[in-house]
C-alpha cells in the first residue's frame, strides 16, 4: 500500500517560474488495484505518479510504502526501493536503439549483478509472453508501435515489481492497441500486481479492469474515485 500525507511538489520554488505541480495531496494506492490518475495537461496527474513510484521527492508531505516512511531516505536506499518495488513503462516507451530487444529487456536487472544466463532466460520468458520471442534479437528501432510497447512491459516486469507504473501508456497508440493494452493490465492485476496510470484516455480510464479513478486539476485532486 502506497500512502500519500499532504504531499506538495513545488518547482523552482523561489524563483519567478515556481510551479506547484501536486498541491496538498492526500492519497491511499491500494495494492493488486488498478488506478487512475485523470486530468487534463497541466493537471499534474505525472507529477503525482512520480512521487507514487519514487522518481521524485515531495517538496513538502510524507509517502509512505507498506508502513514505510522512505521520504526521508538517502538517494541509495530509495534507488533500490524503485528499483525493487517498481517497473516502468513510459509515455514514448524509452527503448535503446542500437541494441536488441532483449537487450532492452533486460537493462533493469543489470545493476543486480545476476549471472547473464539467467538474465536471458526471464528476459526471454517475458518476450515470449508478450508474443515478441522471434524479435528478440531485432533491434529496438525495428519494433513497429505495439511491439514496442509490449517490449516496455516485458522490461518493466524484468525485476517482478509489485506494482506497475505507466505515464500515458497510450498516448501513441490507436484503438486497437490502446484495448490491447488494458487487456495486458487486466492480466497484471490477477496475478497480483499493483498498476498505478496517469492518463487521460477514455479507453483506460473507463476499461472494466480499473478499479478507481482519481480526477486532478491545478495539482488537486478534485475527486477521489470509487
Amino acid at each position: 500500500m502506497i500512502e500519500l500525507q499532504a504531499v506538495r511538489k513545488v518547482y523552482n520554488e523561489g524563483k519567478p517560474h515556481e510551479l506547484t505541480a501536486v498541491d496538498g495531496v492526500t492519497l491511499t494506492v491500494e495494492d493488486r488495484k488498478v488506478t487512475v490518475f485523470k486530468g487534463p495537461s497541466g493537471s499534474g496527474k505525472t507529477t503525482l505518479l512520480s512521487l507514487v513510484g519514487c522518481i521524485t521527492r515531495p517538496t513538502e508531505g510524507r509517502i509512505r510504502l507498506d508502513g514505510r516512511e522512505i521520504t526521508s531516505l538517502p538517494e541509495r536506499f530509495l534507488t533500490e526501493v524503485r528499483r525493487s518495488t517498481f517497473g516502468f513503462v513510459f509515455q514514448h516507451f524509452n527503448l535503446v536503439k542500437g541494441i536488441s530487444v532483449i537487450e532492452n529487456v533486460m537493462l533493469p536487472a543489470y545493476p543486480l549483478g545476476e549471472p547473464h544466463g539467467g538474465l536471458l532466460r526471464r528476459a526471454g520468458e517475458l518476450l515470449d509472453l508478450f508474443g515478441l520471442g522471434p524479435r528478440a534479437q531485432s533491434r529496438a528501432e525495428w519494433l513497429s508501435g505495439g511491439e514496442s510497447q509490449r517490449a516496455a512491459i516485458a522490461r518493466a516486469l524484468m525485476n517482478d515489481p509489485a506494482g506497475i507504473i505507466a505515464d500515458e501508456p497510450t498516448a501513441h497508440l490507436d484503438t486497437r492497441l490502446s484495448r490491447e493494452f488494458m487487456e495486458i493490465v487486466a492480466g497484471l492485476k490477477a496475478s497480483g500486481k499493483t498498476v498505478v496510470i496517469a492518463s487521460h484516455d477514455p479507453l483506460v480510464c473507463d476499461a472494466t479492469s480499473v478499479d478507481r479513478v482519481v480526477s486532478m486539476r491545478d495539482g488537486r485532486i478534485e475527486a477521489p474515485g470509487r
